[in-house]
């Protein structure tokens, strides 16, 4: 057997289990190369065109197989089979204990999506919402000027991210903290990143089991998806420098965004996945908020 068999028939029984992807692949065929390739020991950038006649033993061919169905039969994301998630090139620890990195933050980051909002100013950096580290890890790699902190309610999240960050060591850049939302963030930031909580109710119910086998805290949003995104702009504007910015995600709610914060002046930044997905928001507009806003109770 070869590899380009081995593919093909990966493939093939994944297109049959109608799963569903977008933990770090879109569809089967690259879901598969990318349980065969990590099986095999074999590079994940590798060319698969150049690779295809490479022998595949029966050993190794059924520890493809049963992987496979490990995949089939959980429906669990890949990136929890194999315990490795990639961002921007760079490889991440995860386990069931966070939600698979996938952020749309992290291709701005590397590709300068707001750096027009950055300057010698920009030194503390926050990634609240932190989940296994990614974002927190990236900055620190991106801005070797700055200090990052990450903060999470969850402790076991926080538990995956100091995985990430010995690995790539980090440890004297990036520091970890328990926090619900900003209580243990009092800054002041230059920079927020945040990929929150924001799956508004009808859509957690309809999520398929991939999703589902992921911490729904760091996924349900409430009935409009707003609940953790309406507590952050209310208390961020006194935890922000006078040019802080916040970078959130927000995903496909762009419509209950606006619906509930119609005065609020955000950027879009555009990402792979259209200009809809991420907004940027400045120390005034949420300051201009702040002012027009009912205290939360």
């Amino acid at each position: 057997m070869t590899l380009q068999d081995l593919l093909a028939g990966a493939t093939a029984r994944l297109e049959a289990a109608h799963l569903a992807y977008g933990h770090g692949t879109t569809n089967a065929r690259d879901e598969a190369a990318w349980l065969v390739l990590w099986q095999l020991h074999l590079p994940l950038d590798g060319d698969l065109e150049e690779m295809a006649e490479t022998p595949v033993s029966d050993e190794d061919a059924l520890a493809v197989a049963e992987l496979i169905t490990r995949r089939i039969e959980t429906r669990q994301p890949a990136a929890y089979l194999t315990h490795e998630a990639w961002l921007q090139g760079v490889p991440f620890y995860v386990d069931q204990r966070t939600i698979v990195p996938r952020s749309f933050i992290a291709e701005l980051i590397a590709d300068g999506g707001f750096d027009a909002w950055l300057g010698e100013h920009t030194t503390r950096v926050l990634d609240l919402c932190t989940g296994n580290g990614s974002l927190a890890v990236l900055a620190a790699l991106a801005w070797p000027q700055v200090q990052v902190t990450g903060a999470d309610l969850s402790t076991d999240a926080l538990a995956v991210a100091r995985i990430n960050v010995d690995q790539h060591g980090l440890q004297d850049r990036v520091a970890l903290i328990e926090s619900d939302g900003l209580k243990a963030c009092p800054g002041p930031w230059d920079l927020v990143l945040c990929n929150p909580p924001y799956v508004n109710a009808q859509s957690m119910d309809a999520l398929p089991a991939e999703y589902r086998a992921e911490p729904a805290l760091a996924l349900a949003g409430g009935a409009d998806g707003m609940d953790f995104i309406r507590v952050l702009l209310h208390d961020l504007p006194s935890r922000l420098s006078p040019h802080g910015v916040l970078v959130l995600e927000i995903g496909n709610e762009r419509e209950h965004f606006e619906a509930a914060f119609p005065q609020l002046e955000a950027v879009w930044l555009s990402t792979s996945a259209g200009d809809d997905q991420v907004l940027l928001l400045t120390s005034d507009s949420l300051s201009a908020l702040a002012s027009q806003s009912t205290p939360l109770s």
